[in-house]
């Protein structure tokens, strides 16, 4: 099994945010950070504001910040939002055409791992993941204003 990137960066994207505090990130910074493309981040940022994991300041000192507080973020909650489904076998999808269909016990053994695997993301929050600022590589962004910063529209 697995994620997408799609869950690696919202999940990064989440730990980010919770690392700045109270302080705005951007797209940009994040994006610098992880080495990862901005266009993808931004479409992780806005699955995660319509969610509200996140929440967007409009405008030229806009940014991103913490939707909830880090405690009330589920990773299960996150993971099931960013990943299109958790179908680890043909079976578990739609349009299965497996000869094995109602005789296989091999699928109950997969089901099982997944709802565990889904259990124990919902016991861990935000807050259980969170790094300092320091420990992203990319340093501290520049201040406000200075070039190569950018705000959300």
């Amino acid at each position: 099994m697995r994620l997408t990137n799609f869950t690696d960066y919202a999940l990064r994207m989440l730990m980010y945010a919770a690392s700045a505090g109270d302080r705005l990130i951007t797209i940009e910074e994040t994006a610098r950070a992880f080495n990862v493309s901005k266009t993808h981040l931004n479409k992780v940022a806005s699955t995660l504001t319509r969610a509200g994991f996140l929440r967007a300041v409009r405008g030229r000192t806009g940014g991103l910040t913490l939707g909830r507080r880090p405690e009330a973020i589920r990773i299960g909650d996150v993971v099931r939002l960013t990943e299109p489904d958790f179908a680890l076998v043909e079976c578990f999808a739609t349009g299965n055409q497996c000869v094995l269909t109602g005789v296989c016990r091999l699928s109950g053994v997969l089901s099982e791992a997944a709802a565990s695997f889904q259990t124990t993301l919902d016991r861990y929050t935000l807050a259980d993941i969170a790094l300092r600022p320091q420990d992203f590589r990319a340093g501290p962004p520049p201040a406000r204003g200075e070039a190569g910063t950018v705000a959300l529209p």
